[in-house]
């Protein structure tokens, strides 16, 4: 087959790069893009790998930690192995108290995360500047004074909370087995890949102290460490401070990076599994690849976004517009530091055989053969890869991150640019000789997970497979809460105690600019020009409180609809309209607004918002695409009922709001309200609501005032005001506290639990002080509600407390999982803890919650969607920000007895009621030990049985 590039021209992205072919058709300019960043890179005498960025922009530091050694350095016999030290590693350390990296943080006003993969394990952690040394203090212990905690004790622990996180996101969610069923066929015995990050249940169990202190001293050195500081640092004195903290730790063997393994496989297998908990049968077919940075991984990548996604793409033609046989197919190239995947994925619509699908698929790939990639379709993507990078760059976590991984696999932070060069480099016969080279005729993994009972539907062949489980019974075994500190203390010269806090930095904040269109749109801006991009948000009143009864979804709907065409442009054509621009335009239903949202180069606004005013004022009302839309929101809700975290919220909002209440039903509706939705509601819908009367357009970027108000003013000519009216909502019914209600789900492994109550009559000024009254009960990692379940007792690690504000109502819900056989348990300890929540509460409590929710205010602004969600609070409340800082001033002034008064008349657990998702058959004998009586059925839909 002849595959000719035509031309070629420079694209003027602004880093030193970038070539890339070009075709035909006159394009508009390209984005301009900045991806350089200003860094120190240099190691330590110990090996340690240190990587300096500056940026005063926002008083924040990130402080990341990657350790060069994931799943794929553990022995054969021990999959788990490092998931369950780096578990082990943020709960213990010498020298700090033991869960301090769960505490510490959130109360210096920070976030923290860890990610455990493959081929390395990361820390990170993102505070005010002040707390700098906290955090080096943190992870320096963390890194070289751990192992002499790993006690049998605190292994137990931490096996069981492994095991049953594990449990959590494996065996408790639909197609939460395909990965180890796919590793362990695509992967021979002994190839580092074969075992998955979360490891077996039996090899968790049988792991010792000595398999910890093993893995620990060959991988957790200093000389296989990367350690990355960005934000609002001085680069001397920070060298200074790792000296102090790191220099001392061992530089541990020097670890040679592992040599590629791709894989080859000797004969294609088709595999099938009946998923217990799965509503649609989904077919994934597992191509072997190459190494991340292989000369070919380049035009896999860009192969594997022409192949689906797009309108145009051939598998999104074959399987979704002609054969109607998905809403979706994704293709994914997934690779780690010593092979690769590339994995189509299609999780079919309800009562499809599989076999069509896999003949879609392959019509697909024909097509593929027959015509490869067009220069224009490949630029599209080039410009899309192009805001991928700049995005990154924009945020100061993912910034941090991808320079410690580039700095662990190659020596070099800059790596990133030759990545980019090398990707933009890419032609349309690169992209088609990786096609030939790893797909075409090849052999391959496939899996057909099908719902239970429905092993018709896998195709023709597939043979059955098990999958490995936890026993039942596993993990009653008591843990005991303790706070032992028996080991011997590694000795240093530095002081390991903890440091103190830097000077405190002021509240820089942004500078926002304020107007009100023509036709009254009420607009909000922050100017930044630090990175090249714009976002917005059209925010419109209304939403689920605007729809008429009985056709909940309307506006969800209208979103879908929407965001698909417009009365000028096929779906095809806008699609290729906002690649063009390298912009990307979302429209959501939610509760009480529709929220458009976009993100574009900030050269690329003004056509933008074009697009923005056609989607907005051209609906495309075509029957055809009408009928398709509700075809594809009918399956998307059948999939939404094998997710058992939206079961358990939807049936807390139905007991709660009650059946005639709007918010008493999920937003997306319901299969009965879906049925009822006709072409004329959606119409009736758009003419009365979709109106610039209340609402607000918010933008934060590289973006002028000037420039915004210019580029809307065409749209306010053209979108003329109305007045809509929000209609008095139905008072919800009058519930019983102290009721439990079960939702019984045959195939959960674990119970999910929803306690809460609705909070009537409670203005916007005490829903304030109730949120932060929520803060240190189930706000964060250092809340009472994590602190009793996930480090005392080891239940569980999912545990949190939040308020559900809306400017009419507003519920409190706590939200935890907890395996099957300790539920009576964990719910007579919430009880407990939220009973107990006022008395409890003290002046420490307090200081402690005003001074990290007055610090955490530091790292908000740093992103843009943190500056615009300061936008979006303004534009709700109507508050400016001298009123917004008047309201933190009377916050800081409330005294502990206020709280209390809240908590006492708010948070009364004798109204609150009981949800619980799971498994009746093992939960029904249990309920009862509440002194609740006998739990109320409810179905998935949270109706009463």
């Amino acid at each position: 087959m002849s595959k000719k590039c035509r031309k070629h021209s420079l694209w003027a992205w602004a880093a030193t790069l970038l070539v890339a072919t070009t075709c035909a058709p006159t394009l508009p300019p390209r984005p301009v893009f900045n991806f350089d960043i200003q860094f120190d890179h240099y190691t330590l005498e110990n090996g340690l790998s240190v990587v300096l960025h500056e940026d005063h922009s926002n008083p924040i530091i990130t402080v990341a930690t990657l350790v060069h050694a994931g799943s794929s350095r553990q022995p054969v016999d021990r999959t788990g192995l490092a998931h369950l030290f780096k578990q082990l590693s943020l709960s213990n350390s010498e020298n700090v108290p033991q869960g301090a990296s769960f505490q510490l943080v959130p109360e210096l006003g920070g976030t923290w995360g860890s990610i455990a993969g493959p081929d390395t394990t990361t820390y990170y952690e993102v505070v005010p500047k002040d707390a700098l040394e906290k955090v080096l203090w943190l992870n320096s212990d963390r890194l070289g004074y751990t192992i002499a905690t790993a006690s049998q004790e605190n292994l137990k622990r931490e096996q069981v909370i492994v095991r049953s996180k594990r449990q959590l996101v494996v065996e408790n969610i639909s197609y939460g087995h395909t990965q180890a069923v796919q590793h362990a066929a695509l992967y021979p015995v002994g190839h580092p890949y074969r075992g998955t990050i979360f490891g077996t249940p039996e090899h968790l169990q049988d792991a010792t102290v000595s398999n910890l202190q093993s893995f620990y001293q060959r991988f957790y050195g200093a000389a296989n460490t990367t350690l990355v500081i960005a934000g609002d640092i001085d680069i001397e004195p920070t060298k200074q401070l790792v000296e102090y903290w790191f220099g001392e730790i061992r530089r541990g063997p020097d670890i040679s990076s592992p040599y590629p393994q791709p894989v080859y496989l000797e004969k294609s297998q088709s595999l099938m599994y009946e998923d217990k908990l799965a509503k649609l049968p989904e077919l994934q077919i597992v191509f072997p690849t190459v190494e991340q940075l292989h000369k070919d991984h380049y035009a896999l990548e860009l192969l594997s976004k022409s192949l689906a996604g797009r309108k145009r793409a051939p598998l999104n033609e074959s399987v979704i517009q002609e054969g109607q046989l998905a809403q979706e197919v994704t293709v994914s190239h997934q690779v780690g530091e010593i092979a690769g995947k590339l994995v189509i994925r299609v999780r079919a619509n309800a009562d499809v055989d599989l076999d069509e699908v896999k003949e879609a698929v392959e019509e697909g790939l024909e097509r593929f053969d027959s015509v490869g990639i067009d220069a224009v379709e490949l630029e599209l993507k080039k410009i899309q890869t192009g805001l991928e990078w700049q995005e990154r760059l924009a945020n100061i976590i993912d910034k941090s991150l991808m320079l410690a991984r580039f700095t662990a696999f190659t020596g070099d932070p800059r790596f990133f640019h030759s990545v980019i060069k090398r990707t933009l480099a890419v032609t349309t016969q690169d992209v088609f000789q990786v096609y030939e080279r790893y797909l075409k005729n090849r052999r391959s993994v496939m899996t057909s997970f099908v719902p239970l009972g429905r092993a018709d539907l896998a195709v023709a062949g597939a043979q059955p497979i098990n999958v490995i489980e936890e026993n039942v019974d596993w993990g009653c075994e008591e843990i005991t809460p303790t706070r032992a500190r028996d080991y011997y203390r590694t000795f240093t010269e530095a002081d390991r105690s903890e440091p103190p806090l830097g000077d405190l930095p002021g509240l820089s904040t942004p500078q926002i600019w304020q107007t009100r269109q023509t036709n009254g749109l009420e607009v909000y801006g922050i100017e930044v020009t630090e990175e090249p991009l714009a976002a917005f948000e059209l925010i419109l009143p209304g939403g689920q409180l605007l729809e008429p009864p009985g056709k909940t979804g309307v506006a969800s709907f209208l979103a879908s609809l929407l965001t698909e065409s417009t009365s000028d442009k096929t779906p095809t054509e806008l699609e290729e309209a906002l690649d063009l621009l390298g912009a990307r335009i979302t429209i959501k239903a939610e509760q009480e607004v529709i929220r458009l949202s976009g993100l574009t180069p900030s050269q690329m606004f003004e056509p933008t918002i074009v697009l923005v005013q056609e989607l907005l004022l051209s609906p495309n009302w075509d029957k055809t695409l009408v009928a398709r839309l509700k075809r594809e929101h009918a399956t998307h809700l059948l999939d939404k009922a094998s997710n058992l975290a939206m079961v358990a919220d939807t049936a807390f909002h139905q007991v709660v709001y009650g059946k005639d209440h709007p918010f008493g039903i999920p937003v997306s509706g319901t299969p009965a309200t879906i049925a009822n939705i006709e072409i004329d509601d959606l119409r009736h819908y758009y003419a009365q609501n979709v109106t610039p009367t209340r609402a607000s357009f918010h933008v934060a970027g590289a973006v002028s005032q000037a420039r915004v108000e210019a580029s809307l003013a065409n749209l306010s000519k053209h979108w003329p005001s109305k007045q809509i009216e929000i209609p008095t909502q139905p008072v919800p019914p009058k519930i019983e506290g102290q009721t439990i209600y079960l939702v019984d789900v045959p195939a959960a492994k674990q119970s999910l639990v929803r306690v809460g109550l609705l909070v009537p009559s409670a203005d916007e000024s005490t829903q304030n002080l109730l949120n932060y009254a929520n803060k240190y009960f189930g706000g964060g990692s250092n809340s009472r509600l994590f602190q009793q379940l996930g480090i005392e007792r080891a239940y569980t690690f999912e545990a949190t407390s939040e308020f559900l504000s809306t400017r009419h109502t507003a519920a409190w819900l706590v939200r935890v999982s907890i395996r099957n056989e300790t539920t009576t348990e964990l719910l007579k300890l919430l009880r407990e803890l939220i009973r107990n929540y006022s008395a409890d509460f003290t002046e420490e409590d307090l200081r402690l919650t005003k001074t990290q929710i007055l610090k955490h205010k530091l790292l908000i602004p740093e992103s843009l969607q943190g500056k615009m969600d300061l936008l979006n609070q303004i534009g709700r409340t109507g508050l400016s920000l001298e009123a917004l800082s008047q309201r933190e001033e009377a916050f800081l002034a409330m005294d502990v007895d206020t709280f209390k008064e809240a908590i006492e008349t708010y948070l009364n657990e004798s109204q609150m009621i009981y949800i619980v998702v799971g498994n009746a058959k093992t939960l029904l004998s249990q309920m009862t030990e509440l002194g609740y009586g006998e739990p109320v059925m409810l179905d998935t839909y949270g109706q009463r049985r």
